[in-house]
């Protein structure tokens, strides 16, 4: 993989709104970016996990993916949020699409568009026609930063797992950014099987927990021009 992608394999906390100074801190400048105060105080979210990195190394650092300006800037680019995620509902049906903040958070699972043989990690026929007009979308709405992030069921082996949603958000990573995108847009996160949405005693909820989300924010530049559109 190129080395200007972000790899951070994350065992913590799901796409939530949280708030998490530190992870500020050790986030680097594409990561920081997302983040930007208002005069009245910053509200700081979507804070993935403090604790990066597999099981037992113990080591990286947070991943911060989002923010919540809030006021005029942030229906700003809440607009433009909305904008994008109905064009990903209208071109994708089968991508649940849910609007967080000034956020937009895209899933796909084992029915819904991207789809991997089991236990392989490589994209195939059926998931890249969701991907290409995935990409153009994304192309389209070229001022946002892109977290993709892999999870498996809790059939098989932790380490196994881990491994497995790894290579997964890396492959529709790597094909987005190889078909047109900035690869300097991405961040790459990976959970295994501790985060499922779904209950792992039902084939139909392990299906669904062996899935992709996408999540989508305003990079510096959205920023900067909401706040002249806002006259700030």
């Amino acid at each position: 993989m190129k080395g200007s992608i972000k790899n951070i394999a994350v065992v913590g906390l799901s796409f939530s709104l949280l708030v998490g100074c530190k992870a500020v801190e050790n986030s680097n400048k594409t990561q920081r970016g997302a983040v930007i105060g208002t005069a009245a105080g910053a509200i700081l979210g979507a804070v993935i996990g403090n604790n990066t990195g597999n099981k037992g190394d113990g080591g990286g650092t947070g991943a911060v993916i989002g923010g919540v300006l809030g006021g005029v800037v942030g229906g700003v680019i809440g607009r433009k949020m909305d904008k994008q995620a109905e064009r990903i509902e209208e071109e994708i049906p089968g991508a649940v699409v849910e609007r967080v903040g000034e956020s937009i958070n895209v899933i796909f699972d084992e029915e819904s568009g991207i789809y991997f043989d089991t236990n392989k990690s490589n994209i195939n026929a059926a998931s890249k026609t969701t991907l290409d007009r995935l990409e153009k979308i994304l192309e389209d709405y070229a001022d946002t930063n892109i977290s993709v992030t892999g999870h498996t069921d809790n059939s098989g082996a932790d380490a196994y797992n881990m491994t497995l949603s790894q290579k997964r958000a890396q492959s529709v990573a790597e094909y987005l950014y190889t078909h047109g995108l900035d690869p300097n847009r991405f961040t790459i996160q990976w959970f295994g099987e501790t985060k499922p949405k779904y209950d792992n005693a039902t084939e139909e909820g392990r299906k669904r927990n062996r899935r992709v989300e996408l999540g989508i924010v305003a990079n510096e530049k959205m920023i900067e021009d909401a706040k002249r559109e806002a006259g700030q």
